[in-house]
Order: C-alpha cells, then sequence, then structure tokens
C-alpha cells in the first residue's frame, strides 16, 4: 500500500511541475526579446512598439528625445490586466482591444524623460527612456 501512494505522489508531483513549466513558458518569443528594447524612425517619426500581454515587453526601451513618437501598443489575445493601460505621464487610460494595435502618438515636447505604462493594477508596467 506504501508503495502505491509514493508512487502516486510522484506521479502528481511530476504532473504539477511539468503544468507549471508549461504555463509559465515564453509562448511569444519574437516580441519578449531579452534586455532593452530599440526604437524605430520611420519618415522622421520614432515608432516604440510594446506588446502587451502577460505583461509588457519590452519592459524598457531606449529612445532618442525630442522628436515625435508613437508607442505602437500589440496586442493578441490578451485578456488580463495588462490590457487596461495607462501612461500617467500623458494623462493617457484605454483598454486595449484583445487582438490589435493601438498607436499612441507623443509630441516632440512629450518625449522627454522616462514615459511609464502600467496596468491598471499596478502589476506590470513598461519604461521608454528617452536621451
Amino acid at each position: 500500500m506504501k508503495k502505491n501512494t509514493i508512487a502516486s505522489l510522484g506521479i502528481a508531483f511530476l504532473i504539477i511541475i511539468g503544468a507549471f513549466f508549461y504555463i509559465s513558458r515564453d509562448t511569444d518569443t519574437a516580441s519578449r526579446g531579452a534586455g532593452d528594447g530599440e526604437a524605430k524612425i520611420v519618415d522622421g517619426v520614432q515608432i516604440v512598439e510594446i506588446s502587451a500581454r502577460g505583461g509588457y515587453f519590452p519592459k524598457r526601451t531606449i529612445a532618442q528625445a525630442g522628436i515625435p513618437t508613437i508607442i505602437r501598443m500589440k496586442t493578441n489575445g490578451t485578456f488580463d490586466c495588462s490590457s487596461s493601460l495607462v501612461v500617467p505621464k500623458l494623462n493617457y487610460r484605454t483598454m486595449l482591444d484583445p487582438s490589435g494595435v493601438r498607436d499612441i502618438p507623443l509630441s516632440a515636447s512629450q518625449s522627454e524623460g522616462t514615459v511609464r505604462g502600467l496596468c491598471s493594477m499596478g502589476m506590470y508596467g513598461f519604461e521608454i527612456d528617452f536621451r
């Protein structure tokens, strides 16, 4: 009887550990690059792309200060609190669509210092450092 109990506990443990690794694995690696993000300049406008799903990725982006900028929020099956976006410095608050793209324009004067975005619960965040 003890062997069956020990075997059952061992199998349950392996299932739980496997489920944990499956759930926590990075399912959107293209948008969750390790390290800082990079801004792109297209036709004189700087574009900062942020993916929102289970948090914001990249968490930090370095951008050029003093030029018009678009924060491009991308969602793909986003149903968690990262879909409720707040950017305090811009006095901006919105609900992102579950899948799609939302552009948030910044003027040249708004593209200074650090712009932080976070979910409405404050659990997830990102920042753009303008230099």
